[in-house]
């Protein structure tokens, strides 16, 4: 497969959207990490629709993921309410 197919299927299976919040380091991780999170619960929520996986295999990895986020959110600081900070 060549280079620039290989970057078009990456590209169709996992895009990322522009990230237009308050810019810092830590925001724009957490919100790559968010859109991740969100296309695995689709692929997932996608498998278990089409009979692939059970529904309880589906909960288990999307807690899995959900566990992950939260973790990465934690991690990198991220509060639940904004700072007062300009």
């Amino acid at each position: 497969m060549e280079e620039s197919d290989k970057a078009n299927k990456e590209n169709f299976l996992y895009p990322i959207s522009s990230y237009y919040g308050q810019f810092k380091p830590e925001n724009l991780v957490f919100n790559a990490n968010l859109q991740e999170f969100a296309q695995k619960v689709g692929y997932i929520v996608n498998l278990q629709t089409s009979g692939k996986i059970t529904s309880e295999e589906a909960y288990k990895q999307i807690k899995a993921l959900w566990k992950k986020l939260k973790s990465s959110k934690k991690e990198l600081g991220i509060h639940d309410k904004p700072s007062n900070e300009s």
